[in-house]
């Protein structure tokens, strides 16, 4: 799922969110207020339904796949105006999207009609006779109205989902969005069906780590609100997903070797001490919350810190049924060299693998170069 991808500036809904694409251009989230000039306000109930299940809004105007409709195609009408109904209770607000800057030849919008043709499935997902109601159940939340392979699947070069490495894990804003296949070693085939279901309804699993990024901003707005029965459901289909091993797997390093690295980040660990242990403590446990915990955390078993940097440089909000839990950002306070040595130390200690993260990956994570 994408948390809020109409998100910008703190308003919801407003419009503007930027999606990079890599060697495509930038395109920006619309405004689905009710406003009539800049949102959806003169939408019919037949033209939102066709921008939200075809792809194609009012005029024939092709909205590009960066929205999710080849994965909202299989969600039934009635699911499609119930969204509609609430979108059109929210208040309206005027705000324009800024302009796509798109490249060529993909700023040729006629082309999507072709790309729906070869990619665009043809309708609502029909229930599996063979398979439980719970399973059904969570194959449409997960392939339709939640569209976790839009964020967790590689894409082809045209930007279609790659059905031979579905749910393998993939690039997105520049986060990785986690391999959630049932692979034992890439994926989630090791956690338990309780660590999921916590995962998903709370962002925090015991022994699994706490959700970041665009991940924490779907458990906030998204997730957390689903029944009971439907994380059950969810969790019951993803345990069926085929296990794709990731190109990243990386195996644990040596007790021998870490002892070893130990001196390397001796900075790291004294930096760590100072700025990080007020909330993880030294042992990473986590103080008084459980979502402080650092064992466990995938962020912890990369080994280019990704997704760790980027939670570093930028902080984050995780909305949870006790509040807020908040990551300051600490990218205007540290040097990019003090940030990797954190990151190296934190992957060595709590991950138990050897970090290859740099200043110029800290430095890429704030906007400044490409790694």
């Amino acid at each position: 799922m994408r948390g809020l991808p109409h998100e910008a500036g703190g308003r919801a809904l407003r419009r503007g969110r930027a999606f990079d694409l890599p060697g495509i251009g930038t395109i920006y989230a619309p405004n689905i207020t009710p406003d009539s000039e800049t949102g959806i306000g003169r939408y019919t109930d037949a033209q939102f339904d066709s921008a939200v299940r075809r792809g194609v809004g009012p005029g024939w105007r092709h909205l590009y796949p960066v929205m999710p409709y080849a994965s909202y195609v299989k969600m039934t009408e009635e699911d499609v105006r119930a969204i509609r109904a609430y979108l059109m209770s929210l208040r309206p607000v005027h705000a324009p999207a800024p302009a796509n800057q798109v490249r060529f030849p993909y700023n040729i919008r006629v082309a999507m009609i072709g790309w729906n043709l070869l990619y665009r499935p043809s309708g609502p997902l029909p229930d599996d006779p063979g398979r439980t109601a719970a399973w059904n159940r969570g194959r449409y939340l997960v392939e339709a109205a939640g569209h976790c392979g839009e964020c967790h699947t590689p894409r082809t070069m045209l930007q279609a989902l790659s059905m031979t490495k579905s749910y393998a894990g993939a690039m997105i804003d520049g986060w990785l969005a986690y391999n959630i296949s049932s692979d034992v070693d890439s994926g989630i085939g090791a956690w338990s069906d309780t660590q999921l279901a916590a995962y998903l309804s709370t962002g925090h699993a015991d022994g699994r780590g706490t959700a970041v990024g665009p991940m924490a901003d779907v458990v906030s707005h998204s997730l957390r609100f689903l029944t009971p029965e439907d994380v059950a459901a969810m969790v019951t289909y993803l345990r069926s997903l085929p296990a794709r091993r990731s190109d990243e797997t990386i195996g644990v390093v040596s007790p021998e070797t870490l002892a070893q690295l130990a001196p390397i980040h001796s900075n790291g660990e004294r930096l760590f001490a100072g700025a990080c242990t007020g909330c993880h403590l030294t042992d990473g446990h986590g103080r008084q919350v459980d979502f402080a915990a650092l064992w466990g955390a995938r962020s912890l078993g990369e080994t280019d810190g990704r997704n760790l940097v980027r939670t570093m440089v930028e902080g984050g909000t995780l909305q949870t049924a006790h509040g807020a839990m908040v990551m300051p950002a600490f990218g205007p306070e540290y040097r990019n060299q003090d940030l990797a040595d954190i990151a190296n130390y934190a992957i060595s200690h709590f991950g138990n693998r050897e970090g290859h993260v740099t200043a110029r990956d800290v430095a890429a994570a704030r906007g400044g170069v490409s790694p």
